[in-house]
C-alpha cells in the first residue's frame, strides 16, 4: 500500500487494500490510459482534436518513454557506453515521463459540467481568497505560455502545505513536492485544431468540460499523504 492509499484509508475506515504492483525500473511496457469520457460530447472541443492529442501526442509519448527505459538498461549493461550517452537517454526518459504524467492528469480532467464543487473548491477559495481570484490567475498563467509551450498545472504541494497555480514551460518543470491535482496543456496541439491562435477561446472551453470530482478526488490524496 502506498502512503496515500494507507493514509486514506485511514480517514475512511476502509479495509486496507493490496499494495499495488511496483514496475521496474526499466519497464518499457507501459500501457496508454483510456479515455474517460466519449469525446464527442465534449463542449467546443471537437472529437477530431482531442482523439488527435490522445493518439498522437500522449500514446506517442508513452511508446517512446517505452523505448527510452529500454535502451536505458541496454546501456547501464555497456560500461563503455559515454556518460553524454546515458545523460541524454535520462534526459528523455525524465521529458517523456512529464509528459505521460501530466498528459494523463490533463484528460483525466475533462469529460465533467465545468460546475466546481467539493473540497477542492473550499481549499481554493480560501487559498486565494476567492475562487474567481484563483480561476483569473490560472487563465493568467496559461495565456502566458500562448504562442508558445508548456503546461498550466493547480498544485499541492507536500512539503508548504499549500496550493499554487504552476507555469511550467516544457514537460520536466514542476515545483518540488507538488502534487498536480488539476492540469491545462498550453502546447499548441491541445487547441491549434479547433481555435488556430485564440488560445483563449481554448481555454474557455476547457473550462466548461472539467471534472471537479476527479479534482477532488486528487485533491483528498494529497491531503491524505500530507497527513501521513
Amino acid at each position: 500500500m502506498t502512503a496515500i492509499d494507507s493514509a486514506a484509508a485511514s480517514q475512511g475506515g476502509a479495509a486496507p487494500a493490496p499494495a499495488p504492483a511496483s514496475a521496474p525500473a526499466f519497464s518499457g511496457s507501459y500501457q496508454p490510459k483510456p479515455l474517460k469520457f466519449d469525446p464527442a460530447k465534449l463542449e467546443g472541443l471537437s472529437e477530431r482534436l482531442v482523439r488527435s492529442h490522445w493518439e498522437n501526442n500522449y500514446q506517442g509519448s508513452v511508446k517512446t518513454l517505452n523505448a527510452v527505459r529500454s535502451r536505458l538498461s541496454a546501456a547501464l549493461a555497456d560500461s563503455d557506453a559515454p556518460p553524454a550517452i546515458y545523460g541524454g537517454l535520462k534526459r528523455e526518459e525524465l521529458h517523456r515521463t512529464g509528459s505521460v504524467v501530466l498528459h494523463e492528469i490533463y484528460f483525466d480532467g475533462l469529460g465533467g459540467n465545468g460546475q466546481a464543487a467539493g473540497s477542492v473548491r473550499d481549499a481554493i477559495t480560501t487559498a486565494f481568497g476567492s475562487f474567481a481570484t484563483w480561476e483569473a490567475e490560472f487563465r493568467r498563467t496559461g495565456m502566458s505560455l500562448a504562442g508558445g509551450s508548456g503546461w498550466t498545472i493547480l498544485a499541492y504541494n507536500l512539503h508548504t502545505r499549500s496550493l499554487n497555480n504552476h507555469w511550467a514551460w516544457d514537460h520536466m518543470h514542476g515545483a518540488a513536492a507538488g502534487v498536480p491535482l488539476l492540469v491545462l496543456d498550453m502546447y499548441e496541439h491541445s487547441f491549434h485544431m479547433d481555435y488556430g491562435t485564440q488560445a483563449a477561446k481554448y481555454i474557455d472551453a476547457w473550462f466548461k468540460n472539467l471534472d471537479w470530482e476527479a479534482v477532488d478526488r486528487r485533491y483528498a490524496h494529497a491531503i491524505a499523504a500530507a497527513r501521513s
